[in-house]
């Protein structure tokens, strides 16, 4: 009987435990053209249309993204946000760093756009971090010229 009481308070604490985890997973959610990040590293061709939002935690989700051209198009703004900050970095297939923007909540601007740095064709990698960020946004990336 006294083993039942250990195996069971054991459990117990590994079940909050997990409960504790999905809970600080849910403080960003990153959406890819509808489909929800759980994992870095999904794989992308064409047009990125991504949301974002946060409800005051912190983390990053990366994905994969196929470019086949030197720069990109890129967009992204807040749509409702009270503070923390957005950041997206892109790096070319090469690893070399293109794009490093953020927006600051609650304070203008509250958006940016323009065309990445030259890089390499090919696999380029996207890194989205939500720092201490309560709010929701967009953001968007297409080939450039």
């Amino acid at each position: 009987m006294k083993y039942l009481k250990i195996v069971t308070f054991i459990l117990a604490i590994s079940l909050v435990g997990c409960a504790s985890e999905e809970d600080s997973s849910m403080d960003i959610r990153i959406t890819i053209n509808g489909q929800v990040l759980f994992e870095d590293r999904g794989d992308f061709n064409g047009d990125i249309d991504g949301d974002f939002n946060g409800n005051g935690g912190s983390g990053s989700k990366t994905f994969l993204w196929r470019n086949n051209l030197r720069t990109a198009d890129y967009n992204a703004d807040t749509t409702s946000t009270s503070s923390g900050t957005f950041n997206m970095e892109v790096k070319d297939s090469n690893g070399k760093v293109v794009l490093n923007r953020s927006l600051r909540g609650g304070t203008e601007p509250d958006s940016f756009s323009g065309v990445t740095a030259s890089g390499s064709p090919g696999i380029w990698q996207v890194t989205i971090t939500l720092t201490s960020f309560k709010g929701d946004g967009s953001f968007s990336l297409s080939e450039g010229d």
